[in-house]
């Protein structure tokens, strides 16, 4: 029998089980990649909520099928915002860094595919952003009374959707990036540029009226709209979902394709 008669080894569960664990311990360690996707966005959460005033909830509770601001707009500002650190900023430095340090090089001599690596991190990162969450909406309903969504299935839904965008983005941003460096700073330039355009700082009515278009459009803005309508019981915009639906098809097919081990 020749070496190209002897058949293919393919990973089994067992090492796509190993390699999630190990991502996870090394997500562990690193303090500041762990601290500040969590905390950043319940002290903004936090910091916003304290200038909300009864009389602002009361007044509000109309434009929110009557929930206030804070369930309308400042949880799911909260909640994106975990999602686009996690997955546009956070994830791609850790394949960079991988990249950087022949981690990758040297798993390519293995049976070892792009997808297992790729895969690892989405899942260690899900798991980051539902405690993320968890941190949130627990912070939210004990500290500032705010109530739960008005449909959990569906805002599960979108926030899971609304993830699935973000880590398309971060797939992209990781593989492009050749170094850790250059890895956060494409990261946070793309967090910055939706989140603006998405009303992460304020109303995208305060924007020309065509980068708010575009901006609602956007993971950013779309996962506020779409995670905040399922909170308060509103209409979802079809649009909107099928945006995030294609940008996270479309994000997982590109970053796959550029994904280099070196």
């Amino acid at each position: 029998m020749t070496t190209t008669d002897l058949p293919a080894v393919r990973p089994g569960i067992g090492a796509w089980w190993r390699l999630t664990v190990s991502e996870a311990k090394i997500v562990a360690r690193d303090t500041a990649g762990l601290v500040i996707p969590l905390g950043m966005p319940v002290l903004i959460m936090v910091m916003t909520s304290l200038g909300v005033t009864a009389e602002d909830r009361a007044d509000s509770a109309g434009a929110f099928g009557g929930m206030s601001v804070l369930e309308g707009y400042v949880m799911p500002l909260t909640l994106t915002m975990v999602l686009a650190l996690i997955g546009v900023v956070n994830m791609p430095s850790f394949l960079a860094t991988y990249r950087r340090t022949g981690v990758l090089r040297r798993l390519s001599a293995t049976p070892a595919h792009p997808m297992m690596v790729l895969v690892a991190q989405v899942l260690v990162s899900i798991a980051q952003s539902a405690v993320g969450i968890a941190f949130a909406v627990g912070t939210a309903v004990v500290a500032f009374d705010t109530e739960l969504p008005a449909d959990p299935l569906a805002t599960l839904g979108t926030i899971l959707l609304t993830a699935a965008a973000m880590y398309a983005i971060g797939m992209i941003v990781a593989a492009i990036s050749p170094t850790p460096n250059s890895s956060v700073a494409i990261g946070l330039v793309a967090f910055f540029a939706i989140m603006a355009l998405g009303g992460g700082f304020g109303s995208r009515d305060a924007l020309p009226e065509r980068l708010a278009e575009i901006g609602g459009y956007l993971p950013f803005g779309a996962g506020i709209d779409v995670i905040g309508a399922t909170w308060t019981g509103a209409a979802l915009d079809g649009d909107q979902l099928l945006a995030l639906a294609a940008t996270a098809a479309v994000g997982a097919v590109v970053g796959i394709r550029l994904f280099r081990w070196q």
